[in-house]
């Protein structure tokens, strides 16, 4: 069954570049990212985990783990990860799940039941492993999105992104188009006009279902 936004997402045991997981006791109190590749040693992805590696400092500005899975091994996932370090110019300080067997592609959904790896497999064989999971520290999906092969994610939307979820959850407000922090967010149509008053004071009314305010403090 397809992952919705707000399920709790499957929790697994599996080994990682890392050492041993469990996926729920990993994410604890933090938010997580999860991030999947059909094959180690691929070009889009290879500059894909460079630029995770890269926002190193961002992830951990925001309270959020980050952990790739791809469909290979552990002892491949080592070797990938030095070519990854070469590339991005920084050390790859987080786990990548070995996930040769398929079982986390499967629970999330990635992959059909009956899917297997051939011999002599190719990335076409696992295409629809290239899906970003955002999920919260109460181990529900906040938001997916899933990319072909040819197409290079933009973690900066990613990023991006996770500061929306993390405003939206913290202030109960909503964001509009291309929103980025420091800019203005809106006010719920839940929230009526006085009780949007006494909470946010000043805001700006554009239809009586957008209004705008400036983010509370």
């Amino acid at each position: 069954m397809s992952l919705r936004i707000n399920d709790v997402v499957p929790d697994f045991e599996a080994q990682t570049s890392q050492g041993p997981i469990r996926f729920h006791e990993w994410i604890g109190d933090s938010w997580a990212i999860l991030f999947s590749h059909p094959k180690d040693f691929t070009p889009v992805c290879t500059t894909e985990f460079g630029a995770v590696a890269q926002l190193d400092e961002e992830w951990k500005k925001r309270n959020t783990k980050v952990i790739g899975v791809s469909v290979d091994g552990v002892e491949e996932h080592k070797g990938w990860i030095g070519d990854i370090e070469q590339y991005a110019e920084c050390p790859v300080g987080f786990p990548i799940i070995a996930d040769d067997d398929l079982k986390v592609a499967k629970l999330f959904d990635m992959l059909p039941a009956e899917a297997y790896l051939p011999d002599g497999r190719t990335p076409a064989d696992s295409a629809t492993v290239r899906t970003v999971y955002i999920i919260g520290p109460d181990k529900q999906l906040k938001l997916s999105m899933t990319y072909p092969m040819t197409v290079g994610r933009n973690f900066a939307e990613v990023l991006r992104a996770l500061d929306a979820l993390q405003t939206t959850a913290s202030k109960g407000v909503a964001t509009p188009v291309n929103w980025t922090v420091g800019e203005d967010v809106i006010i719920p149509p839940t929230v009526s006009d006085a009780d949007a008053k006494a909470k946010f004071g000043e805001f700006e009314t554009i239809f009586p279902y957008l209004r705008k305010t400036k983010l509370p403090k």
